[in-house]
């Protein structure tokens, strides 16, 4: 008798990949965006690798840093004033120099408008909590 060819079976994949999973990072053009806007001079690509990894560090700091703040507080959600807590422990916010002093200096126009509170018109304010 004659044998028909059988399929082959292919065992099916898991929907996991065998990689390791990578951790979100921050965009390189970012970095090199924000880098050279207070830098205002050109940089070697060796002394950029080190500032990416610089602020890759700093960043994961940060926020493991803020973590702990909203979880001694007994929370699970980040508030401003672990971030204010957080800036004044750095040195970056004092009284001389309060948050707002900051987000005004450094941010544009329309994060300034979502994280300062404005009343307007009709007893309102802007951005509500």
């Amino acid at each position: 008798p004659l044998k028909l060819p059988q399929p082959k079976t292919v065992p099916k994949r898991l929907g996991t990949s065998q990689k390791k999973p990578r951790e979100p990072q921050i965009p390189r053009s970012l970095i090199k965006q924000i880098f050279r806007h207070f830098a205002k001079m050109p940089v070697t690509r060796d002394a950029f690798q080190i500032v990416e990894k610089c602020s890759e560090r700093y960043f994961k700091q940060l926020s493991s840093d803020l973590e702990a703040y909203a979880h001694h507080a007994g929370r699970k959600t980040v508030e401003t004033a672990d971030l204010e807590v957080l800036l004044r422990r750095q040195g970056l916010v004092t009284d001389k120099m309060p948050l707002t002093t900051l987000i005004e200096r450094f941010l544009p126009l329309e994060y300034r408008k979502l994280l300062i509170p404005v009343a307007v018109s009709g007893n309102k304010v802007i951005p509500s909590k």
